[in-house]
């Protein structure tokens, strides 16, 4: 039987933007042996993309010490970027391989650091994704909680400054 330290956490994740670009949901569920955490978050003025990142970004960094961690997404931008474009975007400092900047370099680097607390002997973070509306009911939770947080923005929420929204047209 495993030990608490071997026991990795289990996160599921979703974001979304309605309109995409628009106000934007995101949600990421916790399961650690019987314990269940969800959290919620919104913004206006963001991207799907965007929320599909700050959702697992905000699941990583909830956690108070360095975690074994399988995260589910459905988001292969997510999945993709960190497993893999990440090292080549820093190494051509934080540039795409059409010498273009990286599109939300910001919430990159602090995905990057939120995966490195986690990286150790013991401990890491496995990305698995999985096909969205496919009947994972973790997934399908997620989604729920993400899609009611983005119908549930204000004008009190914050703007996502970072995010590359075009201006409104001049009249």
């Amino acid at each position: 039987m495993p030990d608490a330290q071997s026991d990795p956490v289990i996160i599921y994740t979703d974001g979304c933007a309605i309109p995409n670009p628009g106000d934007g949901g995101w949600a990421a569920i916790l399961l650690w042996r019987e314990h269940r955490r969800e959290m919620t978050g919104q913004m206006r003025d963001t991207t799907n993309n965007r929320m599909e990142m700050l959702a697992a970004i905000s699941a990583l960094e909830a956690l108070k010490r360095p975690c074994s961690v399988i995260l589910y997404t459905d988001s292969e931008y997510l999945r993709l970027g960190i497993t893999q474009w990440s090292a080549n975007w820093i190494r051509r400092n934080w540039m795409t391989a059409a010498k273009e900047p990286v599109k939300n370099v910001d919430l990159w680097k602090r995905l990057l650091a939120a995966v490195e607390r986690h990286n150790g002997e013991a401990t890491g973070v496995e990305w698995r994704w999985l096909k969205g509306h496919a009947g994972n009911t973790e997934n399908e939770r997620a989604d729920v909680l993400a899609s009611n947080a983005a119908r549930s923005v204000t004008y009190a929420d914050p703007v996502d400054v970072a995010a590359p929204i075009a201006s409104p047209k001049s009249q």
